[in-house]
């Protein structure tokens, strides 16, 4: 009983700490004039990303999994003047997106996920639609972010990021983001030619399996340590009800870069 009650006490401690979080949010979207209107157009921005971008710089953004453009209304606020390539898949996110950047023509939107293995697939859908991913979602994933079961199936086309993007169309010093539930290791090798001349790579990432046959954290480390990045630190992490974290936003450095 004892432990029971500790488990609904943490639980509680958990959801308070969510809603003042959600509330905060809330203010600065609506009193910030960009995060309004992106607002008003159904897209709330990653304003918790923000800290993050801050000290980096960039002025070519790579956004993998941009939904509805949360990460990239986020990354036009910090960088007003830099160049934003995004990739979603799906159809309504996509639609919300080009809503909010109809008048910035410096935001490219492609409506393809990026992968290793380029051609026609499937996207599981979640009931959460952010939370949809090329593999299937697990019980577990419910469980621990309830209202994320798979609803369905939509087909999409996949390509290799080289097939969209050239070299010559990155600035330096880039930022790739991702963003794809599990995907990740596919995106990046689906991203190799492209690894050299990016600077930093920001990637949420799991320390459980929360989408069938997905990688781990570990896994991601050890592909982008081998080829010259170096994980300088971990944001946004979400823990369970022991404490043990599930997932977390990572940032990577390349240590020696082609500018």
């Amino acid at each position: 009983m004892q432990k029971l009650s500790l488990v609904i006490a943490y639980d509680l401690i958990i959801l308070s700490k969510l809603m003042i979080t959600k509330l905060r949010k809330l203010c600065k979207l609506l009193t910030s004039g960009a995060y309004r209107s992106a607002l008003l157009n159904g897209t709330a921005a990653g304003i918790e990303h923000e800290h993050v971008l801050k000290n980096l710089g960039c002025r070519t953004i790579i956004d993998i999994g941009a939904n509805k453009g949360q990460f990239a209304v986020a990354a036009r606020s910090v960088f007003p003047d830099s160049m934003i390539f995004s990739f979603e898949p799906l159809l309504n996110p996509s639609r919300i997106f080009e809503r909010v950047f109809k008048n910035d023509k410096n935001v490219k939107l492609f409506k393809y996920a990026i992968s290793d293995s380029p051609g026609e697939t499937e996207i599981h859908l979640s009931k959460k639609e952010d939370s949809s991913s090329l593999l299937p979602i697990s019980n577990k994933q419910n469980e621990i972010f309830p209202g994320t079961f798979e609803i369905g199936i939509e087909k999409i086309t996949a390509k290799r990021l080289n097939e969209l993007l050239k070299p010559g169309d990155i600035i330096p010093p880039a930022l790739m983001k991702i963003d794809v539930q599990g995907f990740e290791l596919n995106v990046l090798k689906g991203s190799e030619e492209f690894l050299d001349i990016i600077k930093y790579i920001y990637s949420e990432c799991s320390y459980i399996e929360l989408y069938k046959g997905q990688s781990l954290i570990n896994e991601i480390n050890d592909y982008l340590e081998e080829r010259g990045f170096k994980k300088i630190n971990e944001y946004n992490s979400i823990f369970d009800v022991n404490g043990n974290r599930i997932q977390s936003d990572f940032l990577f450095e390349k240590q020696s870069f082609q500018k």
